[in-house]
């Protein structure tokens, strides 16, 4: 006996397939999460009042008839108590899209908060963010993936989500009502009286499924076009705060006419995109405006050869218009959300990438460990190999090590590798093999050439990352003068964009201030004085020797000033075996 051969799933089915999974794999954690007892609540709640709202449209079908026929039959007291009946049904009515909405609101912010946290933490953490930047993932432009689309999924699951629901309810309702409504009027076709048990049922359906297939077929372009909408929204945003932040070298350059011209060619693609946008939605709303115009006199023209024969009063008419249009409603949801789902889809989509882009960063690690090392070594790299992102080996190391309390510097021709090397002994380098050495309870700081000096007050600037209550103001104003910034000790309250405002050279003594402050066991400084006179740089290497005199310190640096201010120098080149400089023979490093 042969068996049975499973049968082939369509390119479209397996699509939906894959977004309900994504969507089921965003969604899903909140409700699973320790908050999980308010969301189900609010979620219950916002459910209840969904169908709440399904059985007052329902009240007010079976009203219909109640209020038509006393018209009809110009009855004033039976037309002023089902005016009564309307008001009290209207009152629930009101409570009830009141509420809806104000704890669907509620449900939307406390998800959009814990999403957005757990976002914040996996990008920021473990420095997956930095990974992310040097692996050029398809999680582009983070920024807009937790700004505006956590806050874009969120929203429409709910609204689609619930909305569905309520359809499906609405829909079985009125089904039931519109398939009893259709047992007693017999349908008259080109004279001839045909029974055809829930024809007004069935009509609806073939008039609704007829019109979602071609809402489909004709809206199919809106999801790709509105994923790329996003994108170059974002990408223009991302230039123009670029132009913001780096205002000065631009002027300096003249380099406003090549910004204009890389800005147009941003917009242009917006502008192009938006175009086709245009045209789809155009061809959409030309079949939409159309199927919703025929939709609401469709109802009547079924029904009103049985109310002027005779069969049915006004009332009847309309309680079975109105069911008629709420089951056709029912079945046309996905043709008035189409938009909607289009750019659910999209939004989907962007946040799956995001979440995959962080898993790939999270599983390419820098090569660090912690280990227990003699008290008189700081550092040891044991077999270190650091290779660019595309793979191509950088620096190759079999053994060394770096004394507690020693000053290192590492020079070199640009490109040698000497800030990834700087990198990877940080453990922020996702591309490189073996292992770093250092003791677990020391701390380790990294001073870069050009500082992070946070916009905002200045004393927050330079206790950061720490909170600025951990650190005593009359130290961060002895650390400024001890710079050379004392003007700037009596300005710990001002707020400002200090990159704007402090020229770089200022930037790098707010930076060693920042190391004195927090007194690291390594410190790492990557051309962090490049910006000060020689004369200068000297005294704040003896300043950080005399305040740290504990710290080992590892420096790049061009300037032969900075030799003697250093106890070894390794020597990085791509040539020949780079070799440690100094009175002691140095181990084994070599660049490939």
């Amino acid at each position: 006996m042969l068996a049975a051969k499973p049968l082939p799933e369509s390119p479209a089915l397996r699509a939906l397939l894959s977004l309900l999974g994504d969507i089921r794999r965003l969604a899903v954690p909140y409700f699973k999460s320790e908050e999980r007892w308010i969301a189900i609540g609010l979620l219950a709640a916002v459910i209840a009042l969904e169908l709440a709202w399904v059985f007052a449209t329902v009240m007010l079908n079976e009203w219909n008839v109640a209020f038509y026929n006393a018209i009809q039959e110009k009855d004033f007291a039976a037309f002023k108590t089902q005016i009564l009946i309307f008001c009290a049904i209207a009152a629930g009515a009101i409570v009830v899209a009141v509420y809806q909405i104000y704890l669907k609101q509620w449900l939307e912010v406390r998800w959009r908060r814990w999403l957005t946290r757990r976002y914040l933490g996996a990008w920021l953490g473990d420095d997956v963010h930095y990974r992310l930047r040097l692996g050029g993932d398809e999680a582009d432009n983070p920024d807009q993936r937790i700004a505006e689309d956590v806050q874009s999924f969120i929203s429409r699951t709910i609204s689609v989500g619930v909305g569905l629901l309520g359809t499906v309810v609405s829909l079985v309702s009125f089904s039931v009502i519109l398939w009893n409504l259709s047992g007693s009027l017999p349908l008259n076709l080109f004279g001839r009286e045909l029974n055809v048990p829930g024809y007004l049922f069935w009509a609806a359906l073939i008039y609704a499924a007829g019109g979602t297939l071609l809402a489909h077929f004709i809206g199919r372009p809106l999801v790709r076009l509105n994923f790329e909408q996003q994108r170059y929204e974002a990408n223009f945003r991302v230039d123009l705060v670029r132009v913001r932040e780096n205002g000065e070298q631009i002027a300096l350059l003249d380099g406003a006419q090549a910004e204009e011209r890389k800005l147009e060619g941003r917009f242009s693609h917006i502008f192009g995109n938006f175009v086709e946008l245009m045209k789809a939605q155009k061809r959409l709303t030309w079949f939409t405006a159309g199927y919703n115009q025929i939709s609401t006199i469709f109802p009547y023209v079924v029904v009103a050869p049985a109310y002027f024969s005779g069969q049915i009063q006004l009332g009847q008419l309309m309680q079975t218009a109105s069911a008629f249009s709420s089951v056709q409603g029912s079945f046309s949801f996905f043709i008035s959300s189409y938009v909607t789902l289009a750019e659910w889809t999209s939004v989907v989509q962007r946040l799956t990438g995001f979440e995959k882009a962080i898993a790939a960063a999270q599983a390419t690690r820098p090569t660090e460990s912690l280990a227990s090392l003699p008290a008189t070594k700081a550092l040891a790299l044991r077999g270190l190999d650091v290779r660019l992102p595309g793979g191509a080996p950088l620096i190759a190391t079999d053994e060394l090590h770096i004394a507690h309390g020693e000053c290192v510097l590492i020079t070199g021709p640009s490109g040698a590798g000497k800030t990834t090397l700087l990198r990877a002994i940080a453990g922020i380098w996702p591309y490189s093999t073996g292992s770093v050495h250092r003791h677990a309870e020391h701390r380790l700081m990294v001073l870069p050439q050009k500082p992070y000096v946070p916009a905002g007050r200045l004393d927050v600037a330079l206790a950061y990352p720490r909170p600025v209550a951990d650190v005593p103001r009359d130290q961060i104003a002895e650390a400024l003068t001890a710079v050379g910034l004392s003007d700037l000790a009596g300005r710990l309250d001002a707020e400002a964009l200090w990159p704007h405002e402090l020229s770089l050279g200022e930037q790098q003594r707010i930076s060693i201030a920042r190391a004195l402050l927090e007194a690291p066991e390594v410190l790492l400084l990557d051309e962090a004085t490049s910006a000060v006179d020689e004369a200068t740089e000297a005294a704040l290497y003896r300043l950080l020797r005399e305040r740290l005199p504990e710290s080992t310190f590892i420096s790049i640096g061009h300037r032969n000033t900075l030799v003697d201010l250093h106890d070894r120098v390794l020597h990085l080149h791509g040539e020949e075996t780079p070799r440690m400089l100094g009175p002691a023979a140095p181990p084994a490093l070599k660049a490939v």
